[in-house]
């Protein structure tokens, strides 16, 4: 008896050795291909009007917002017009609701307070966000006109690079508003101490006070023949824009307007920027 009892505490104690050894589904994927550095950034303005379809008054169809992103397969979104907790919508946290049907990380930046809810601009982003954060927005020379903020946050590339990301919606009443605000967002890159890129709807033409304030510190991803993304139907305007710090050594590799006519006003913008080279450790 006791003969077959160290034979089997010797059987059990090789099968407890494979089962160790043997590789887990959990580490299915090697651990350092998520600390691969990334090389491009596929980044997308969208203003999407409280996920309401033009042509259908009322109707709220946030589902086909995250088809129109999902189809470009993005790393960061720059949203507008986003509803959180409004009854026109819901009462259904836009912001979060599109997090999750993309499975991304998001940040949502107030605005205003309307219909018993908060109405604002947001981030989505496929990688980590961290030190997020809000910036109210001048309107001094028209003190009546809407709130406006530019929402912020750090995206947490793999292989330790970072940068900064923002979302705004700028004025749409005055153009001396839209001037204070970009000077407001200038003053923020060139005190930033890496790559800034910003997108959104200023509201503004590329050859107007506001937009040249902005080339100033900032590098259009479109700077000739640029397709026009507003109205939806029949765009003529080109008030949606991606921007970036000139001071560091982006490359934009491609810019497009998706022929989206249906889900909102607006017409997404999308580039795709080449980052430089991370600094080798040592």
């Amino acid at each position: 008896m006791r003969f077959l009892s160290n034979l089997s505490l010797l059987y059990l104690s090789g099968l407890l050795l494979l089962i160790s050894c043997a590789p887990s589904s959990r580490q299915s994927t090697p651990k350092h291909a998520s600390e691969t550095p990334v090389t491009q950034l596929r980044v997308m303005s969208y203003n999407i009007h409280h996920a309401n379809p033009p042509s259908k008054k009322g109707m709220i169809e946030l589902e086909t917002i995250a088809n129109v992103i999902r189809k470009e397969s993005v790393d960061l979104v720059a949203l507008q017009e986003v509803d959180v907790n409004i009854a026109r919508s819901g009462n259904v946290n836009q912001a979060k609701a599109l997090a999750e049907l993309l499975g991304m990380h998001y940040y949502f930046a107030k605005a205003i307070d309307f219909g018993g809810g908060e109405y604002g601009v947001a981030i989505l982003s496929r990688f980590p966000l961290s030190d997020t954060r809000k910036v109210p927005l001048p309107e001094e020379a028209e003190p009546k006109a809407e709130d406006r903020v530019v929402a912020l946050a750090t995206v947490q590339l793999p292989g330790g690079q970072r940068i900064l990301f923002g979302s705004t919606h700028l004025d749409v009443l005055s153009s001396d508003n839209r001037l204070q605000q970009v000077q407001t967002i200038n003053n923020i890159a060139e005190a930033q101490e890496g790559p800034f890129i910003l997108a959104g709807d200023f509201n503004d033409y590329p050859d107007s006070p506001a937009i040249t304030a902005l080339d100033g510190v900032f590098q259009r991803t479109c700077q000739t023949n640029c397709e026009p993304t507003f109205p939806q139907d029949n765009p003529d305007r080109i008030i949606d824009y991606i921007v970036f710090s000139r001071t560091f050594n982006l490359k934009v590799l491609s810019q497009h307007v998706m022929p989206e006519s249906y889900a909102s006003d607006h017409r997404p913008v999308v580039a795709v920027l080449e980052l430089p080279a991370a600094p080798a450790s040592r």
